[in-house]
């Protein structure tokens, strides 16, 4: 893929950066953060360097285990999360074979999550039911957007990485009122920093990559408000579950929604726009 080998010095560049800044912090929930990151990029660059079948298999591995965590936060029975998962699978697949057939197949899972408690005549909780697969399915298919944005997608994943670090950085040292209601140690400090943080990782991998698109107004909208979007949306379901963290397993973040929140809006932004 083109430019991703500069790409991947860049990220490179920015974890021991970043590394260097957290040890000497010694502050141990920054460092198993940064270990988090470091193995992440390592295992998303890995992915990407085998082309679009590795997109997909990026894609789908992530579904997979967002989609379990799904379930588990919003109390899906078995079967519905099966469908869930099923989705989260088969759309990048699609995205991949047929990408003008996305949205029939996109539209066939959203359906066959509403009809999960149909069959299963779930009177008293049916329509609940099917309104939460649906959603579980709609949210997780914006990691179709990584095979689906081509060369632009780990140049999207990097910014998306550092507007986190950015609205973290801003909100804690600008502090001023909370962003929203679903997340009050959030800080609108917090958003600018996100923005700022994001614009400049898209204009310097843009810079050094020389790929062409990647800093365009829409992949900025995409970064700037779908970062934010994200994380708020998934505080929104975490807070209906009556949780602080989707998993325990994710060193420094508990989950893998609780990584990949901002990214799932960002994508679907990215590729809607």
């Amino acid at each position: 893929m083109s430019g991703l080998p500069v790409m991947t010095e860049c990220m490179a560049g920015a974890l021991a950066a970043g590394g260097a800044g957290v040890l000497a912090s010694r502050n141990p929930e920054l460092i198993r953060r940064w270990r988090t990151w470091a193995i992440s990029a390592a295992a998303v660059n890995g992915c990407l360097w085998l082309g679009p079948s590795g997109a997909v298999l990026l894609a789908a591995a992530l579904g997979v285990v967002a989609a379990i965590e799904y379930g588990r936060l919003a109390r899906l029975r078995a079967a519905d999360t099966a469908v869930v998962v099923a989705a989260a699978v088969a759309l990048p697949l699609v995205a991949w074979r047929e990408p003008g057939d996305l949205g029939r197949a996109l539209g066939c899972a959203l359906l066959a999550a509403a009809l999960v408690p149909v069959v299963a005549a779930d009177v008293p909780r049916g329509a609940q039911r099917a309104a939460t697969g649906a959603f579980g399915v709609a949210w997780l298919a914006g990691l179709t957007g990584i095979v689906l944005l081509g060369r632009a997608a780990l140049p999207v994943i990097f910014a998306v990485a550092v507007a986190d670090v950015g609205a973290w950085c801003g909100g804690r040292l600008l502090r001023g009122p909370a962003l929203s209601p679903l997340s009050p140690a959030k800080r609108c400090s917090g958003l600018l920093g996100s923005a700022v943080a994001g614009v400049a990782a898209l204009a310097l991998t843009g810079l050094l990559t020389g790929v062409p698109g990647i800093l365009t107004p829409r992949l900025v909208v995409a970064v700037v408000v779908g970062a934010p979007l994200g994380d708020l949306l998934e505080s929104m379901v975490k807070r209906g579950a009556g949780v602080k963290d989707a998993g325990t397993w994710l060193p420094g973040f508990g989950g893998l929604l609780d990584r990949i929140d901002s990214l799932l809006v960002v994508l679907a932004l990215a590729v809607i726009l």
